[in-house]
């Protein structure tokens, strides 16, 4: 499965840390940034990903910043993202199963990498249901209209 993936400064070393575990488990990885501590505004890099997911440049994506809610915000400003917070393994169960979620985020301060990881692999490899919940997507995507 190929994963975008990206952060601003506060969600950097989480991203990274992410990055390493989708690579040992197989996956590739498409990096959109940033590169560094270097303070950058959430939304730029919540964009990016939105978009590599919704133009299928990646099949999934992962977004990081602080407390993951500006980044999920953005991300979700693209049209066809469904961004959801991981706050725990449930959670990033349902954002797939229920809802089809197509990103999701993690906050950096206040979240682990041992934390998270399972919450990444709970979300890549859960289906999405479809039947009762695709009519709650269809009204969702017509919001977008």
């Amino acid at each position: 499965m190929k994963i975008a993936i990206g952060s601003d400064h506060a969600g950097f070393e989480l991203k990274e840390a992410i990055k390493k575990h989708l690579i040992g488990e197989g996956h590739e990885v498409l990096d959109e940034g940033t590169h560094s501590l270097d303070p950058v505004d959430y939304p730029i890099y919540g964009a990016k990903v939105g978009q590599a997911v919704v133009n299928k440049e990646a099949d999934l994506g992962i977004v990081c910043c602080g407390s993951a809610e500006g980044i999920s915000i953005a991300a979700n400003k693209v049209k066809g993202v469904r961004c959801g917070i991981g706050y725990n393994l449930a959670v990033s169960h349902l954002l797939r199963q229920h809802n089809n979620g197509n990103v999701i985020a993690f906050g950096g301060r206040f979240m682990t990498p041992e934390e998270v990881f399972p919450r990444v692999d709970e979300f890549l490899k859960t289906p999405f249901d479809g039947g009762r919940h695709q009519r709650r997507i269809d009204e969702i995507s017509a919001l977008e209209k």
